[in-house]
């Protein structure tokens, strides 16, 4: 493919906004995207389809972020984005973490899968895990309380 097309390609995204683009002519091709966060990976094929989530419903508003009376006190790691929380890399592999088992820091708790790309979560502080608040394979919502860590 000629490079000035490359450019002109270059060029598209940054005017459009879109975030990814691929071009195919014969049997060259060639894909351009923008910068991709550290911590995301491409999504295995292995991965279950995310849970579709129930029908918007307006009711009382309560904030995310609590942590229900019921959970250990300690530090807690919430999500920072909307998505699918998974507990393992693959259906077939074991978890990242288990209650009781020690963390360091930058040591990956889980992935949020988010518009077809999943974001490891890490531990944001060295401990052990106290509890676990998120079932494999549900819906989380941002600032929700994903793990206790003390």
């Amino acid at each position: 493919m000629d490079i000035r097309k490359v450019k002109k390609l270059i060029e598209l995204l940054d005017e459009s906004g879109v975030a990814e683009i691929e071009i195919k002519e014969g049997e060259e091709s060639v894909r351009i995207s923008r910068g991709v966060a550290q911590n995301q990976v491409v999504m295995p094929q292995a991965m279950p389809a995310p849970v579709a989530a129930a029908p918007a419903v307006a009711t009382e508003a309560t904030p995310v972020a609590e942590v229900p009376d019921s959970v250990p006190a300690g530090h807690s790691v919430k999500s920072p984005m909307v998505g699918t929380y998974y507990e393992a890399p693959a259906p077939d592999q074991p978890s990242f973490v288990e209650v009781g088992k020690s963390v360091k820091v930058g040591e990956t708790l889980c992935i949020i899968e988010a518009m077809k790309m999943l974001n490891q979560i890490e531990a944001d502080k060295s401990g052990v895990i106290k509890a676990i608040l998120v079932e494999n394979a549900q819906p989380v919502e941002f600032g929700q309380a994903l793990f206790i860590i003390e």
